[in-house]
This record gives C-alpha cells, structure tokens and sequence, in this order.
C-alpha cells in the first residue's frame, strides 16, 4: 500500500512537471504566433501605405494638400467599407440610398465619375445620423479626373473591413502626420506627439470597464492608444464583455473643427471604437459652453494652444470685432477667458470622485496669477496634483510652445489639503529635439515613466539629491509650493549648461530653433496685450 502511493506521488510529480512544460511550451507556441502575425501585419501595412503615399505627390503637384487628400480618402474608404458591409456575409443594411453607393461610381471614369463623386457626397451630406455629419458640406478636392479615378481603383482593390483595425489604423495615422507637419494646413496644432500620448497612457494605466474622456479630442490619437494599452493581451485579457465596452462605451470626446470631427469620426471607425450607424463616441462643439452631465475615470487631453477665448461678431459699423469669451459655469471654481484654465475646470468637472487625469498644459498655467492661482490652489486642496512632467521644446508643430503634463487624482470632498506632495520631472533643460532631424521617441520618454513608477506611484525615488544636482526627478512638499508667490508650480533647480558654458554651446540649428520659438512666444504675448490695450 505504501509502494503504491509513493508511486502515486511520484506520478503526481512528473505529471506536474509534463503540464508545466506544456504551459511553457504553449506560452512560447502563441508568443511564436504573435511575432509571426505581427510580421505579416507590417509586410501588409507596408504595401497598401506604399500605395496610398504613392498618390500624396501627384495630388501635391495638382494643389491637394495632405489635409485635402485626407479628408477625400475618408469620404472614399467609408464609401467602400460600406459596400462591403452590404454584402455578405455582413448583410448590413448601410442607410446609404439606393444609386448613391460605391458599387454605382467605381467602375466609372473622367467626367461621368465627377458627376457621380460629387453628386454622392451632396446627397449623403443631406442624410440624418452619422452619415450626416461626415458628409456635411463635403465637396470633391480632386479635381484632376485621371487622379481620382487612380485613388478610387486603389481604394476599390483592398478589402478595407476584412483588413485589420491596425492596419487601417496605421495608415490613417500616417496621413494625420503629414498632415501636422504640413505647416500650411494649421493642423499642427490638433496632433499631439505620438510618443508622450502613449507615455501618458502607460502612466495611467486605464482598466477595463472604465470610461475616459477627451473634451478637445482632435484627431483620437489618446483615445487609440488607450484602446491599444487596454487591448494588450500583456496588459489584461478580456472577455467578451470587455470588448463591447471598450468598443462601445469606453470613450467620451468633444471637437470643436468641423473638418478635424470628421477625421475623428473615420479614425474611431477604423480603429473599430463606436458605431457609425448608432452613437459615436464624440460629439461636434465646443466642451466648455455647459456641464455634459457624464462623469469619466480616466481624462486624457491636450487643449488646444492660445490662451484667450474669444467670439467673433458685427459691430453697429459692420465691421467684424473680437470679444473675450469667458465661461459662466457654476462648476467652475472661477471665471477666465484663459482657455487652458477653462479646461482644467472643466476636466475637474467630468472626473468621478476617483478619478485620474493628465493634461497638457503650457506654461502660463503653473504661474499666472488671479484666476491662474485661484484655480492651482484649489487643485492642490481638492485633488492629488502628485506629478509634472516639464515638457521639452522642439516636440510640437506650432512653434514657441513651452509645455507641461499635470497628473492629478480627484478625491471625495474634504477639509483636508488632498495635495501632500508634488514630484517634477525636468524634461526640458539641457534638452533639445526638433521635429525631423531629432524627433522625440518612446525611448526618449522610458526614464520618466520608471521615475514615475506607474505600478505604485506612492513608492519613488528622488534622483536629484544635493550631491547629484542635475537630477531630473525632484519631490516638493505641498507647504513649500504654498508659500511661494502665486502658488507658483513653475519649478526649475538643474542648471541651463547652454548659459553657463560658452565653451559648449548646443548645435547652431538648436540654438536657432530655440530662439525662434522664445521670439514667437514673446510676440504672441506682445499681440495679446496689443489687442487688450485697443479693446
């Protein structure tokens, strides 16, 4: 009987290690698979992004701009992906009317597939519903016939819907890039740095089940990489109830730029967030005008650059003048036509009690006095404002921007200063990038986020000490920043090496490009005290 249950034991062993093996083995089996799709994915997006750049250059040389050419393919490919939808094995009834579809203008050419073009996106812009919003006022830029009837046939032999979300994603997000770096199209100012998005992300490490908002979302890009981090199989596994949620009631957003809602519309459809023949998860105008009533887990933004808000109306002269815009909110802590101070206001707002956010901020927010310190003062008594990245220049389209990311945590109301302390992280002295010759990476931003320490933000370690003065990562506590003038959070403690050693200046593009945005910066302040003193 004893033999008999040693070797029970000893069967029980090796069967033990067997299914450890097999697990092993299973796990590296899938992970072999994983690397293996993801190749074939980036042979796949190569080629159709070929194809699609392969048409930015003739459409440049005949007048399209990237932003034109964006827009026509998010008309085109939503047309495409609806015919395909309409058929099996989808069955999908579209709501796009019969004689107005992509079966009846591909097969089209010269004048007879103008005609078409642009008699399709007058009757779909007259439709109700989402169909409506993307199409409203849409015209045809490509005028050039010969071209369009190339992008239509390059569109028309893809299978857009069978295609992966990556995949599309990914194209799609390429033309937004030029599209930023196009600095005739203005739409710099809408598209944030890849890289400090997905920094942004992995710093809040948002769950399933869990809502986050954009108020001024531009072209999606926080909402797809919160989408990417959830959906991460590293990151969680989800069920399948976790996946409607994320696809369906994950995200809340505003936009406020007709053409940039459109492009966030087909972004959000091809990344497979929302339905676009139901509700979408962001709404067109301005999200400071009343309280949306919902309230988020998650805020992650970038409000859009320039610090006054202001409406353009008829004087009694008929000549056009620019008035203040300032929010009467009884949400709000106080009243600004600073916009940036707006959307901290109304980012507190939208939060749940629990609530984390990390918003972009220029400057002028740390330090600016009257309502700029009224509402830093409330933030520090009502929130965990616990961390500020100090962001370097060079990174964003509009030039002269000098930036910084706020952490904060909102807590249940009490008498106590929620604030205990703040850590900065000094990402900008002695720092430089430029858009294309020294572009910031993910890379770039890896020493920050172990700094921040995401699994447990309330275990950290100073890098700065007396003894290593250039460390970047430095903890405040709250008494300090409140008796500074203004409750001043505009910090600095390394020293600037391009002043302090003449023997070592930066690169002469560096220091260029530094004293351009220092000169735009001044003038734009300049020209708002200008226009102050004519008012």
């Amino acid at each position: 009987m004893q033999n008999s249950f040693i070797i029970f034991q000893k069967l029980l062993v090796l069967f033990g290690f067997m299914f450890i093996g097999y697990l092993s083995y299973k796990k590296e089996w899938m992970l072999l698979i994983r690397i293996e799709e993801k190749y074939r994915m980036s042979e796949q997006t190569s080629a159709i992004v070929s194809k699609v750049w392969g048409m930015c250059n003739p459409l440049r040389d005949d007048g399209v701009s990237y932003g034109d050419y964006l827009e026509q393919l998010t008309y085109l490919i939503f047309l495409k992906m609806s015919d395909e939808y309409s058929r099996p094995p989808y069955k999908r009834e579209t709501g796009i009317p019969v004689g107005f579809t992509w079966a009846d203008m591909h097969t089209l050419k010269g004048a007879e597939l103008e005609d078409k073009y642009k008699k399709i996106l007058e009757k779909l812009g007259e439709q109700g519903g989402i169909l409506g919003k993307i199409f409203k006022g849409a015209t045809n830029k490509i005028s050039n016939a010969a071209i369009l009837y190339r992008v239509v046939q390059m569109i028309d032999t893809e299978k857009w819907v069978a295609m992966s979300s990556d995949v599309k994603g990914e194209i799609y997000e390429g033309l937004l890039q030029k599209n930023a770096e196009d600095i005739k199209s203005g739409a710099g100012q809408y598209f944030t740095p890849r890289p400090l998005i997905k920094a942004m992300v992995e710093c809040l490490r948002p769950e399933p089940m869990k809502t986050i908002a954009d108020p001024c979302c531009g072209s999606v890009g926080f909402f797809l990489a919160a989408q990417s981090y959830i959906a991460d199989p590293e990151h969680y596994t989800l069920d399948r109830e976790q996946k409607e949620f994320l696809k369906n009631e994950t995200f809340y957003g505003n936009e406020i730029v007709s053409t940039t809602y459109k492009t966030a519309l087909m972004n959000l459809y091809l990344h497979n967030i929302g339905d676009i023949y139901g509700n979408v998860p962001i709404q067109f105008g301005d999200a400071l005008l009343t309280d949306p009533g919902y309230r988020v887990d998650y805020v992650l933004t970038n409000p859009p650059f320039g610090k006054k808000s202001a409406i353009t109306f008829t004087n009694e002269e008929g000549e056009q003048e620019e008035e203040d815009l300032v929010y009467n909110r009884q949400d709000f802590w106080t009243t600004s036509s600073n916009k940036q101070l707006n959307f901290v206001q109304h980012i507190n707002t939208i939060l749940k009690a629990t609530g984390k956010a990390a918003v972009v901020v220029p400057d002028n927010v740390l330090f600016e006095g009257g309502a700029g310190e009224t509402i830093r003062k409330k933030l520090l008594e009502t929130t965990d404002l616990h961390t500020i990245l100090r962001l370097p220049t060079g990174i964003f389209y509009k030039p002269g921007v000098k930036a910084n990311v706020i952490f904060f945590d909102k807590r249940p109301a009490s008498p106590e200063m929620q604030t205990k302390e703040i850590w900065i992280y000094d990402f900008r002295t002695n720092i430089h990038f430029t858009l294309k010759q020294h572009p910031m990476t993910d890379a770039d931003l890896a020493d920050f986020i172990r700094c921040y320490n995401p699994q447990n933000r309330y275990e950290r370690t100073e890098t700065w000490s007396e003894n290593n003065p250039d460390g970047r990562w430095r903890r405040f506590d709250v008494n300090d920043i409140l008796a500074r003038d203004k409750t001043s959070l505009d910090l600095f403690w390394i020293k600037d090496k391009s002043l302090a050693d003449l023997d070592n200046l930066p690169e002469p593009d560096e220091l260029a490009a530094d004293i351009i945005e220092n000169l735009q910066s001044a003038l734009e302040s300049f020209q708002e005290l200008q226009t102050q003193i004519e008012k």
